[in-house]
């Protein structure tokens, strides 16, 4: 408490002195192809941690939060793709309780019948709100539903939404896989339709440098996901890293400032770089950042100090994939 009281006090300043200018880009999201697509894997950015993925004909989204405001602040940019015009969500991915990842509201007025996979202790207070079709898990649990394997993985940080239930539920991110099964249906389905198998072990690997629609990268038909939520640094970002061959990890920069304080649960862009290579994932999707006041830090100074890190430690630029708002990277243009 000491320590957060000290921060309040100093943030009171030197947020006067901080430029906010910046707003992240925006760009009109292709809503006919989203609600369309049940057949191509997307990831659309909506803002902070909430991402719409499309995966093997399943609509995910992670982290719902629509809100205007977090606290007091009033958000710095428009969500990507309106709440109104989402398409049908068939799963929600939830991180942690905090506010600026979970909000009720939002998660009320996503349509379509949404199955919700949360942290332990999260399921019971969800079915108070209403929410019946809700699944709890443990770190390194996983469950296959929809052809999709999905498994709840560590993360250093904690929650609360009450004075009364610090800690009471879990958090962590989300690892985003196709089951074998559903791989192997693919690759029969791409073979008979005369086309080249991505999955099949006896054909090359799409190469990077082929670019889909907007220049972004091609991957594949079936590629795994890391969602990691809110963290800080820590061994846990290596140890998923040799569980699962990670093709996109969507990961925090934003929030660190001061890090005497943040540091314990949220990284710094160069400590989220030093993630991305624990995790030995091929691209990189920032994220936590550009919605909200939630530290000091400001947007513009977590690219820059991304873009720093990047070149310090020597990252190829066309692995990080730096998303407006509202945009679709379409993983494999047909």
């Amino acid at each position: 408490m000491a320590h957060f009281k000290r921060w309040r006090k100093e943030r009171a300043n030197k947020l006067k002195l901080k430029d906010y200018s910046y707003v992240v880009p925006q760009v009109a999201p292709n809503l006919d192809y989203l609600h369309a697509n049940r057949i191509e894997p997307s990831i659309t950015w909506i803002g902070h941690s909430t991402f719409l993925i499309q995966h093997s004909g399943v609509n995910i989204v992670t982290d719902p939060v629509w809100s205007g405001r977090m606290a007091f602040q009033k958000r710095l940019a428009p969500p990507g793709i309106p709440l109104t015009d989402m398409p049908p969500i068939d799963m929600v991915l939830i991180s942690h309780s905090h506010y600026d990842h979970l909000s009720i509201t939002s998660l009320r007025r996503l349509a379509g019948d949404k199955q919700l996979l949360v942290p332990a202790g999260l399921k019971n207070k969800l079915r108070l709100k209403g929410f019946l079709r809700v699944r709890e898990f443990h770190w390194w649990e996983s469950a296959t539903i929809n052809g999709l394997t999905f498994t709840f993985v560590p993360s250093q940080h904690w929650t609360r939404r009450t004075p009364w239930d610090m800690n009471r539920s879990h958090w962590g991110g989300w690892i985003i896989e196709p089951s074998p099964e559903l791989a192997r249906k693919q690759d029969a389905d791409l073979r008979q339709q005369g086309l080249k198998s991505i999955a099949g072990a006896n054909d090359e690997a799409p190469s990077p440098a082929l670019q889909s629609e907007g220049g972004r990268p091609v991957l594949t038909d079936n590629p795994t996901l890391y969602f990691a939520g809110d963290s800080g640094y820590f061994n846990g970002f290596k140890e998923i890293g040799s569980r699962f061959k990670i093709d996109i990890a969507m990961l925090p920069i934003g929030a660190y400032e001061p890090e005497w304080f943040m540091g314990p649960q949220h990284v710094t862009p160069e400590q989220a770089l030093q993630a991305f290579v624990d995790t030995g994932a091929s691209w990189f999707v920032p994220m936590h950042y550009g919605a909200f006041k939630l530290a000091d830090d400001t947007p513009r100074e977590a690219l820059d100090r991304l873009e720093s890190g990047r070149r310090q430690q020597r990252i190829e630029e066309e692995r990080l994939v730096i998303l407006p708002h509202g945009e679709t990277w379409r993983l494999h243009g047909r």
